[in-house]
């Protein structure tokens, strides 16, 4: 592995395991991770980290490099142990083989998503029916969070594209083709704005009559496997992210998967990501069988 590479990996781990509370900025996500289970009274028991250089590029004396690293965290809560997983993204400069930044890349920084509603003329047809089979889709959930199935076409922001084929791993029927407006479906190489984007698919679940169809619920507790949180990190009405609950935690709390920032039985809060603000809302959505 590469020198510098071999700096950077070590400097992450490090992160999970140091006593010291550091306020650098390298340091701030592993105090949020390691404050949200502190609430949670869960441990990190053990962490794994395991890294890739997605991209290299050298001026001088100076070297940037993109890569990505696998973190595994085994977690301890009450007599419980479950095993969290998820993969960041990160941007590393060098100048003269020394360290000199090093954070991770919010995929939401570097995409302004349009917000987009239904079309008035939805169809409002009510006789396709349909039982959500809540185990295919956690099966698919866990199959592909990290992977991409070559089924399907891949997005930038993969988040809603995932979350829609896992709904439709369950059996969740899709109506509305061709109009990109209307509905929730994949064909012919074309997709409904619901589909592939976070809003709109927030917007289907909270409006959709027919079809695939949701129950908003108050509180994440309420959720069961296979049901969908949409997130607004901002706070500003447009949400910009999806996950599907896969498992509860020893107090019956969600953990989630996602695309995106792929993760695996992560706690639904994301208090612990760098797209989180202080203003982020939640909707919680349970899928209706039709």
């Amino acid at each position: 592995m590469d020198k510098s590479l071999q700096k950077l990996f070590k400097g992450r781990v490090e992160q999970f395991v140091s006593k010291n509370k550091r306020q650098s900025g390298n340091y701030q996500k592993a105090e949020k991770k390691l404050e949200s289970f502190a609430k949670r009274s869960a441990d990190i028991v053990k962490v794994k980290a395991r890294g890739d250089i997605i991209n290299q590029s050298v001026e001088g004396d100076f070297q940037t490099t993109t890569y990505q690293v696998h973190y595994q965290y085994l977690i301890k809560q009450n007599d419980t142990l479950y095993l969290e997983e998820e993969v960041e993204v990160r941007l590393g400069k060098f100048f003269k083989n020394d360290l000199i930044m090093d954070e991770e890349i919010n995929p939401y920084a570097l995409i302004s998503e349009k917000e987009l509603f239904l079309d008035e003329k939805e169809d409002r047809d009510k006789s396709i029916s349909y039982q959500y089979n809540r185990l295919k889709a956690v099966q698919y959930a866990e199959r592909w969070w990290n992977s991409y199935n070559p089924a399907y076409k891949t997005f930038e922001n993969n988040c809603t594209n995932y979350i829609s084929q896992c709904l439709n791993a369950g059996g969740a029927p899709m109506r509305g083709y061709p109009n990109k407006g209307t509905g929730w479906w994949l064909q012919n190489n074309n997709w409904s704005y619901s589909w592939t984007v976070a809003h709109s698919l927030r917007l289907y679940l909270a409006n959709s009559e027919s079809g695939l169809r949701a129950r908003e619920v108050s509180s994440p507790d309420q959720l069961l496997l296979g049901d969908v949180i949409c997130y607004d990190f901002e706070g500003d009405g447009r949400y910009n992210h999806n996950t599907m609950v896969t498992a509860k935690d020893a107090y019956g709390m969600p953990l989630v998967n996602a695309n995106t920032f792929n993760s695996r039985m992560r706690y639904w809060a994301y208090e612990d990501s760098t797209a989180y603000t202080p203003n982020i809302k939640y909707k919680f959505f349970t899928i209706v069988d039709g």
